[in-house]
C-alpha cells in the first residue's frame, strides 16, 4: 500500500519532480505587469495542451458492449505513437535547454543550476513539460535561496490565478499517477 513517503512537498504544497529541460533567464528587475500577463496567456495554452495530451494518452478499459471499442483503442494507440514520433522529431529539430532535476509547483521551484544565483535576483524560469509541446512554461520568479553545490530555490511571482490552478492540477495528476503506479507495483509482488 502507498504510504506517502514518496510524496514531494515544497512551500508546504504538493510538488512535481522530474528531469526536464530547464532554463533560468536572469532579469534586472521583476517582470513588468504587461509581460507577466503575456506569459500567463502563453502558460495557460501550454498547460491546457499538456492536459489534453495526458487525457488523450490514458488507456481506458475496453467496453465490451460497444461494437467498435477494440478499433477505437487500436486507433488511439496508433495516434499516441504518432504523437510520440512527432514529439521526438520536434525535440531533435529545436534547440532545447539541458534537462535538469527540478521540483516545482505554483508557489515556486527548486532546481539544479551551474551558477550560484544570489537571493533576491529576479528572472524567468523556463520549463519544458513535454517534447511535443515546443513552448515552455515561462514562470517569473525571484531567487529565495541556493547552495554552492548548484541548487537554486525560487518563488513564483505574478503567475495569475488561472495558471496557478492549472499548475496545481498538473502536479496533483502526476502525484495521483505516481501513487497508482506504486500500488500496482506492490500488488504485483
Amino acid at each position: 500500500m502507498f504510504d506517502g513517503r514518496d510524496t514531494i512537498v515544497m512551500f508546504d504544497k504538493l510538488a512535481y519532480e522530474d528531469l526536464l529541460p530547464v532554463l533560468w533567464r536572469a532579469q534586472p528587475a521583476p517582470v513588468a505587469e504587461l509581460k507577466a500577463q503575456h506569459f500567463a496567456e502563453r502558460n495557460l495554452r501550454v498547460l491546457q495542451a499538456c492536459n489534453a495530451l495526458e487525457e488523450h494518452g490514458r488507456l481506458e478499459k475496453a467496453d465490451e458492449e460497444s461494437p467498435h471499442s477494440a478499433d477505437i483503442m487500436r486507433l488511439d494507440l496508433k495516434l499516441n505513437l504518432l504523437l510520440d514520433v512527432v514529439g521526438q522529431l520536434l525535440a531533435a529539430s529545436q534547440e532545447r535547454a539541458e534537462p535538469r532535476q527540478i521540483r516545482f509547483n505554483a508557489m515556486g521551484a527548486h532546481f539544479a543550476w551551474p551558477q550560484v544565483l544570489a537571493p533576491g535576483a529576479h528572472g524567468v524560469l523556463e520549463i519544458t513539460l513535454r517534447d511535443i509541446i515546443v513552448q515552455p512554461l515561462h514562470l517569473p520568479a525571484e531567487v529565495v535561496g541556493g547552495t554552492p553545490a548548484g541548487e537554486v530555490r525560487v518563488r513564483s511571482l505574478a503567475l495569475g490565478e488561472t495558471v496557478a490552478d492549472h499548475i496545481e492540477k498538473l502536479v496533483f495528476r502526476r502525484h495521483r499517477r505516481k501513487i497508482a503506479g506504486a500500488r500496482q507495483q506492490s500488488a504485483g509482488k
